[in-house]
């Protein structure tokens, strides 16, 4: 459809993206409205206009911008998941005057929009909790200043939400770098947000000025490529690169883009902001660092290997790519788990755990390029195995690395969660967080029934099926070597159980530290996306059959 076609199919395309933005803007005027006139130039006649002046009662509770966001992320969700359960959903696209694709919508597009949706939910819900409100009864000044402090971080929320939306559904480079700045951006402030904390303020400077140079790595790559192909549509990049192969200008514009993607997954070695980004940022905040904003990353690279870089098989290029990806997947996953033994603080262990996933997805990713550019034979469908595998992943780590990070944000509401010490009785103290804690961590070490361990079988059914051609293990003598990474996974969930059941002795064999003997405080929506972690966890672990159906659905549409 034409940009200026702005009927009701363009409506019901772009139905998340709008309400996102009308959201934006209802938090921007919302809590401002109030008693403000304006007079008339050379006159006594004073008009109201609405802002500012005296705030209406019914607008000033700072609570208010969080419950406007989290209605509204909400309601995209909704959406989302209309699409997705819905039959009749088709592939619609968004074109400019000149015939140029520069959205699409699909279920590939919409199932990352959902894991991007879901992450800012459970986030907003929980922040309502954690942000400092304040009192509606306090002096004008202080209303005025906790209100400002909730619109703020709300903003930053849903303009982080319509950047990820972009990027998922984005056809054009330029159009899927801006959207990632558009969301690179707002996280970066959101890291910083209690700026009066040192941790805060040094995190989120060291995440800024690395994001910041990876991002301009990134652009410079992205002005090659247009030097390079004349366009920066995905379809054209795709038929240059075909027809013509890879050269030296477009590997290294492409090696200059990767490594913007690279960092907002913390692949090593360009994780090293990481740690103090997630142990700075407020709990809820990390855990859209380690969820949405990593399956952010992962689109792209998925977007740029799998859709523009299609080499001839013959090619040499091919193959050395491919390994260079497999090497980064085999350090990534191995760093991240062994700098996660040696941490004391629960957030930076977490966020050396997110490193480890991110290894364990670059290896799917090298499966499937191997596969797509013609390196093993008889793969039959395998590489729809494999991308189901890997967004299925991302999809149920939503729920149990998201609710790690609350359960260590409610903590903080009680004076820090830097110390694994903190988490000390914590099953005698609470008994269902410490529960929904343990499940979380023997998720992400990949123990059975939980989703982690049905996510990671996936995985790594899928990279021995590209490897083998069968997915059968008799045949590995004459595998491809991708199955050696799917070795390396195995090992490295072994070599995690230490770290993630430490946890689980500290909550149930040690005592409470002194001060800390009582419950936790009583955020009921901290505590409510606690228990849809929780149950997420479980039941996709149980009974994930249809969400792995409609990742394999998402899987084929891939475009």
């Amino acid at each position: 459809m034409s940009e200026n076609t702005f009927d009701m199919d363009l409506i019901q395309t772009l139905g998340p993206e709008l309400t996102v933005f009308a959201g934006l803007l209802l938090i921007m005027i919302v809590p401002n409205l109030g008693n403000g006139k304006f007079r008339i130039p050379g006159t006594q006649i004073e008009l109201p206009w609405f802002l500012g002046g005296t705030r209406y009662k019914a607008v000033s509770s700072p609570r208010l911008p969080g419950l406007l966001a989290v209605l509204t992320m909400l309601l995209a969700l909704i959406q989302v998941i209309w699409y997705l359960i819905d039959s009749s959903s088709v592939s619609e696209q968004v074109t400019s005057e000149s015939g140029y694709e520069i959205l699409k919508v699909n279920m590939f597009s919409r199932l990352f929009e959902g894991i991007f949706f879901a992450a800012l939910l459970l986030a907003a819900l929980a922040s309502l909790d954690r942000l400092p409100t304040g009192s509606v009864k306090s002096d004008d000044i202080d209303v005025l200043f906790n209100n400002r402090r909730q619109a703020d971080f709300y903003i930053l929320m849903l303009t982080s939400a319509l950047g990820m939306s972009v990027v998922a559904l984005a056809q054009d480079m330029f159009v899927l770098f801006i959207g990632l700045e558009l969301a690179s951006f707002s996280t970066y402030v959101l890291v910083a947000f209690h700026k009066e904390t040192r941790a805060g303020s040094e995190g989120g400077a060291k995440y800024f000025i690395v994001g910041s140079v990876a991002s301009a790595v990134g652009l410079y790559g992205l002005s090659m490529l247009y030097l390079w192909a004349g366009s920066l549509q995905f379809d054209v990049l795709a038929e240059t690169w075909a027809a013509n192969g890879a050269n030296s200008l477009s590997m290294m514009a492409l090696g200059f883009v990767l490594v913007g993607f690279a960092f907002k997954i913390s692949a090593a070695p360009f994780h090293f902001a990481a740690p103090d980004a997630y142990s700075g940022a407020n709990s809820p905040v990390a855990g859209v660092l380690a969820t949405a904003s990593k399956a952010m990353g992962m689109l792209g690279l998925m977007r740029v290997l799998l859709l523009i870089t299609i080499p001839d098989a013959t090619e040499d290029g091919s193959a050395v790519w491919i390994g260079l990806l497999g090497v980064m997947a085999a350090v990534t996953m191995t760093w991240g788990n062994i700098a996660a033994l040696g941490s004391e603080n629960p957030k930076r262990m977490l966020a050396y755990s997110s490193v480890a996933h991110a290894g364990y997805m670059l290896a799917a990713l090298t499966a499937i390029g191997a596969w797509n550019w013609g390196l093993v034979e008889n793969s039959g469908n395998a590489k729809d195995v494999v991308v189901a595998a890997l967004l299925f992943h991302m999809v149920v780590l939503v729920f149990f690395k998201l609710g790690a990070f609350l359960v260590l944000g409610l903590l903080e509401m009680e004076g820090g969660a830097s110390r694994l010490s903190s988490l000390s009785g914590l099953g005698k103290r609470e008994p269902l967080i410490a529960v929904a804690m343990f499940l979380f961590m023997i998720s992400l070490a990949g123990v059975p029934p939980m989703a982690g361990f049905l996510s990671k079988l996936l995985v790594i059914m899928g990279i021995v099926e590209v490897a083998t051609g069968t997915g059968s293990l008799d045949s590995l003598l004459d595998a491809h070597w991708v199955w050696w990474l799917a070795l390396l996974m195995v090992l490295n969930s072994a070599i995690s159980m230490f770290y993630y059941l430490r946890v689980g002795v500290v909550m149930y064999f040690h005592e409470p530290e002194e001060g800390r003997q009582g419950p936790l405080a009583s955020g009921v929506s901290i505590r409510l996306a606690i228990a849809i972690c929780a149950i997420g966890t479980v039941a996709f672990g149980l009974v994930g059959g249809e969400l792995i159906d409609l990742c394999r659905d998402a899987a084929q549409s891939l475009g």
